[in-house]
C-alpha cells in the first residue's frame, strides 16, 4: 500500500515537471519526462510493485538469494583454482612424469630409451612396431611432440 502511494506521488511529480518543461517550450524533453513519470504508475497497475515488495520483505527469499550468491562464489573460486593450478591431479602427474622422464636427442627420429634397455631390446621393439604397421607411421610425430614437451 505504501509502495503504491509512493509510486503515484513520483508519477504526479514527474508529470508536473513535464508540464513546466513544456511551458518553457521544450516539448521533446517534456514528452520524455512524461514517459518516464508514467512508468511507476504502470508498474503499480500491472502488479509488479506488489510482487517486488512481497519478495523484498520475506526472509526466506533473502536466504535464497544468499545461497545463490554463495553458489556463484564457489563456482568462481573453483574456476580460479583450476586455472592457476594447471588442471586436474592426473594432468599434473602426467606433466611431472613428462618433465623428468624421457628425453629425446635433437636429431633422433624416435624417442630415446631409458637407461635399462639394451640394443637387442631396441631391435625387438623395432620389429614389433614394423610388423604392426602403425608404430612406424607415428614414431616421427611422437618424437617431435616429446621433444617439445607435449
Amino acid at each position: 500500500m505504501l509502495a503504491e502511494t509512493i509510486c503515484s506521488a513520483v508519477s504526479a511529480a514527474g508529470l508536473g515537471i513535464a508540464a513546466v518543461t513544456a511551458y518553457r517550450k521544450r516539448f521533446l524533453t517534456a514528452t520524455r519526462i512524461a514517459a518516464y513519470s508514467l512508468v511507476p504508475v504502470g508498474l503499480v497497475l500491472t502488479g509488479v510493485v506488489k510482487w517486488v515488495s512481497d519478495i523484498a520483505f520475506k526472509p526466506s527469499v533473502w536466504l535464497g538469494f544468499g545461497l545463490l550468491g554463495v553458489a556463484w562464489l564457489l563456482f568462481m573460486l573453483t574456476r580460479a583454482v583450476e586455472r592457476r593450478g594447471g588442471g586436474s591431479r592426473k594432468e599434473r602427474r602426467a606433466a611431472a612424469r613428462a618433465a623428468r622422464g624421457e628425453a629425446v636427442e635433437p636429431g633422433a627420429s624416435a624417442p630415446s630409451l631409458g637407461a635399462g634397455s639394451s640394443p637387442a631390446a631396441t631391435r625387438t621393439r623395432g620389429k614389433q612396431s614394423a610388423s604392426s604397421g602403425t608404430g612406424d607411421d607415428f614414431s616421427d610425430i611422437e618424437a617431435i611432440l616429446k621433444k617439445h614437451g607435449i
